[in-house]
Parts: C-alpha cells; sequence; structure tokens
C-alpha cells in the first residue's frame, strides 16, 4: 500500500520552525489527582481481570502492559485464539492527555475506548452483555459496584467508567527532561539538549508538542515520500469517510517512547533509530545523519517518565455460578 504525497508538506514544516521559534512548545506533565480512590482501584482491578474475555485469558494489560510502558512490543497484539491484531497497540500511558483514543480517534475518551476491546471478536472477543453477566455471578464484584456507584446496576457503561478512572492515573512525570523544563539544567546532557534543538528545529515539534509530546492531533503517514506498508488500515478515514482523511493517523505520545518498541501504527520500525530516520525523511524531507539521528534518540530517551507504582490488585474470586473460561473452544 503506498500513502500518497501531499502539496501541504512544506506548509506542516514551516510550522514546526514557527514553533520552534516559540518560548516553550512543550509542557512537563504532572502527577495525577485521584478524586475517587474506591473508583480507581475497582477499575485497577477490571483492568487485570482476563475473566472480561471470552477465553477468560486476555485483559486489558495483555496489550497494555503497565510492565512494559504500557505496551506490548509487538508489531500487533495478539487476541482471542491467537488472532493477530490489525493495528500496533498503542500505551496505555498518559494516554488521558490524548485528543482521542485508538490510531485513527473512533473513540472520544477513555470511556468510549475501554468498552471497545472487550466486545471486540479479535481482542477479548467477549460481549458486553457477556461481560456484565460475568462480574454479577462474583459477588465479590457486585458488592464493590454497589458501594462504588451506589446502586444496583452494574452496567458496561459503570465498567468503562472503572477503567477509565485507573487509566486516568497512568501518568509519568518526573521525566528528566521534566525536570529540565522546570529549571534543573543539568537533568540532561550537553548532547540531549542538542538533540532537544534538532528535534525543534528540524520541525518534528509541529506535530510532537504539548505536555504528551504528541496525541494532539491527526497527520498524514508519509507527506514528503510516500509510506510503503502492507497494513491495510487507512487511518482516520474509518472514521470519517473523507478522502482528505485516508491515512491520516493519531500523533503517537513520544512520551516513554524508549519503552514503547516497535514503531508507528503498523510496527514497522524496530528501534528508535530507524523511526526518526523514517520521520525525517517521510515527514521533514531531511535525511538525519549518524550523528544528528544518535542526537535526536538522546533527547527522546529523556521523555522517560516515573512508571506507575501500585500494588497488583487482589481479584475477586469466581462463584459456582460463574462461567468457567475455555481458551480452546
Amino acid at each position: 500500500m503506498q500513502v500518497s504525497k501531499l502539496g501541504i508538506a512544506s506548509l506542516l514544516c514551516l510550522a514546526g520552525a514557527a514553533m520552534a521559534q516559540s518560548d516553550e512548545p512543550l509542557q512537563p506533565i504532572e502527577p495525577a489527582k485521584v478524586t475517587n480512590q474506591a473508583l480507581v482501584d475497582l477499575g485497577a482491578k477490571l483492568f487485570f481481570d482476563p475473566r472480561l474475555s471470552r477465553s477468560g485469558f486476555i485483559s486489558c494489560n495483555s496489550c497494555h502492559n503497565l510492565s512494559m510502558g504500557g505496551s506490548d512490543n509487538l508489531k500487533s497484539s495478539i487476541g482471542d485464539r491467537w488472532q493477530q491484531g490489525p493495528i500496533n497497540s498503542p500505551t496505555v500511558l498518559n494516554s488521558s492527555l490524548n485528543l482521542a483514543q485508538f490510531w485513527d480517534g473512533r473513540a472520544a475518551d477513555l470511556r468510549a475506548q475501554a468498552g471497545g476491546p472487550i466486545a471486540n471478536p479479535m481482542e477479548m472477543a467477549f460481549s458486553h452483555e457477556l461481560a456484565v453477566d460475568m462480574l454479577q455471578s462474583i459477588p465479590g464484584y457486585v458488592n464493590e459496584f454497589k458501594a462504588v456507584f451506589g446502586d444496583d446496576k452494574l452496567s458496561i457503561d459503570e465498567v468503562t467508567t472503572a477503567i477509565a478512572a485507573f487509566e486516568e492515573t497512568l501518568v509519568t512525570p518526573n521525566s528528566r527532561f521534566d525536570k529540565w523544563l522546570k529549571g534543573d539544567k543539568k537533568a540532561i546532557t550537553e548532547d540531549e539538549l542538542k538533540g532537544y534543538q534538532l528535534f525543534k528545529e528540524s520541525g518534528c515539534i509541529a506535530c510532537h508538542n504539548g505536555p504528551n509530546v504528541g496525541g494532539n492531533s491527526f497527520q498524514r503517514m508519509g507527506l514528503i515520500e510516500p509510506y510503503q506498508t502492507d497494513n491495510p488500515a487507512e487511518g482516520r478515514f474509518a472514521v470519517t469517510g473523507d478522502d482528505a482523511d485516508r491515512f491520516n493517523f493519531k500523533v503517537p505520545t513520544l512520551r516513554n517512547v524508549e519503552l514503547t518498541y516497535p514503531y508507528f501504527h503498523d510496527g514497522a520500525a524496530d528501534t528508535l533509530s530507524q523511526a526518526v530516520d523514517t520521520m525525517g525523511r517521510l515527514q521533514l524531507g531531511k535525511k538525519f545523519t549518524e550523528e544528528e539521528n544518535g542526537l535526536i534518540v538522546g533527547f527522546l530517551k529523556t521523555l522517560t517518565g516515573d512508571q506507575p507504582s501500585f500494588v497488583l490488585p487482589q481479584l475477586p474470586p469466581s462463584s459456582d455460578k460463574t462461567v468457567r473460561p475455555n481458551p480452546f473452544n
């Protein structure tokens, strides 16, 4: 598949140059503020509970592993009955800062996103009705939902609300670059600062800006040169049906990017060096030297922040009425 060249490429580069001259196009991430700890704790249990899948084997954490930067380090995730997903799994870390969820932005927020994989036949392969039935068969969950929400509904809306509340806490503040932004000029090295300056001057900052260093716009993959890929995903076009949105994907966050390989919607770049080279050529019309590439990669590694820290939740036991999983059926 070939992603066509656009005439607006030069405009994007000019926008990047303009932003590079601004006071500071990047902002530090602040720690999460929890207003309802009970809701977050319930969401954590649901995030880690594989019983929300048909097989009883796959949880949210399977594809968004919190020990691996909130991703799974696969080109595309493995779902129900070992089906390979159609697109790379984006990190869940700092996802609350994105303008929308999924590569094509089809979910407006984390609540809308949380319900998608549960009912997707290639992912968790359950249904919302069956997921709710499963939870209602577990007394521990019934009691906890009632305590948190104050009713006996136990609906899929309550499920996704809880999962989203937990995911909103998965922010990663205090990266070395954040410390530099806050005034600690010794937090990054001279070469890492050179990498940041090159990142700005080259125009990378046009798309990768704000507190999430991305995640706040949709851009076409392959502006200066066509992007060659066998991946069938058509990006934002699948949501809007507007041909102008074909191959437009949500710009990924660069927070913790050294942890979230492989890169791009198709997982085609195995390393940060490969990703920087491809982005330079295809999006900016620039061939970085080996030294320049290394400087930018060095800067990107300063974006790794404090990883989420919490006690692994103890899941309530199934009752005799809970349907037993059978991953081979």
